[in-house]
């Protein structure tokens, strides 16, 4: 495995790959690897001759700068986890190299990025395509992967590579899971001891709403969610909307959606962590 902090370095020995007619899978990441990372780093790995993994913790898409200070970096732990998994390539800019002159682009990424995190992280989807389209042209991958806890970036990326018209297929796999439910995230390392034991009670409560949504309004759900999170001391949801799975935008019916998924946002202390479930089986 090679680490590049180099753009040029990196664009040059792909070129002479490309060349060999290998196939190229990309893995953007902000670091603090998890095992969710790692399954995106296997599914490149099956589908691709070279698989790239990027490390950079992006400042343009942190609307809140205490966040980008505290957020994780574990370069040396990182590159130990992706040699071990395989991973060929490391792309580990610094913050100079990503962005010599002020990004000033402006993306139209229409209403999948106006709800949700979009409403309560303004400047937060533009700052991720500055860097996501950045990645894929040095890259220039033939699949690029993500994974389904960040359900509604996946949904503004697909938007910016039509913008864009890019040759890249976006490939997504599912949300990697704690033994207790809690989502797989960068962001758990900050929890403490205590943070961490009720953490859980966000995805079970998650999954104990598809069975209460059997006869229930959409509002019922969203009402059923958010009150017995609530209630947890130490847990403060910041959104939970309930919306369609290709447009994004919230549902008030059931019927108005064939897949419908559940997506939150909430404080574990001062930790904010994000989740989603599906509920289209008990809708159908």
């Amino acid at each position: 495995m090679k680490t590049i902090q180099s753009i040029q370095a990196l664009k040059s020995l792909l070129d002479t790959l490309r060349k060999e007619r290998k196939t190229i899978g990309l893995v953007p990441t902000m670091g603090a690897l998890h095992p969710g990372h790692l399954s995106l780093v296997k599914q490149s790995r099956a589908e691709n001759d070279v698989t790239v993994v990027s490390i950079f913790v992006n400042p343009t898409q942190f609307n809140n700068q205490q966040d980008l200070q505290t957020y994780p970096r574990t370069l040396e732990a990182d590159c130990r986890l992706l040699e071990a998994a395989g991973c060929d390539l490391v792309f580990a800019p610094s913050e100079t190299e990503m962005y010599p002159e002020k990004d000033i682009r402006v993306f139209d990424l229409g209403a999948v990025a106006k709800v949700m995190e979009g409403k309560f992280r303004p400047g937060h989807f533009n700052g991720v395509a500055q860097v996501v389209s950045k990645l894929f042209y040095i890259v220039e991958p033939d699949r690029a992967y993500f994974g389904e806890k960040d359900f509604q970036q996946i949904a503004v990326i697909r938007r910016m590579v039509q913008l864009l018209n890019l040759p890249v297929e976006i490939r997504t796999c599912p949300i990697i899971r704690e033994k207790d439910g809690l989502a797989l995230s960068s962001r758990n390392t900050r929890l403490t001891a205590g943070q961490r034991q009720i953490a859980p009670r966000i995805a079970a409560t998650l999954k104990e709403s598809v069975t209460f949504a059997k006869g229930k309004s959409v509002k019922e759900v969203i009402d059923f969610v958010v009150d017995t999170l609530n209630r947890q001391p130490g847990l403060e949801v910041e959104y939970y909307e309930i919306v369609d799975g290709s447009t994004l935008q919230p549902i008030e019916k059931w019927e108005e959606s064939t897949e419908p998924v559940g997506c939150i946002a909430i404080y574990c202390g001062d930790v904010r962590l994000i989740d989603n479930i599906k509920y289209k089986r008990i809708t159908t």
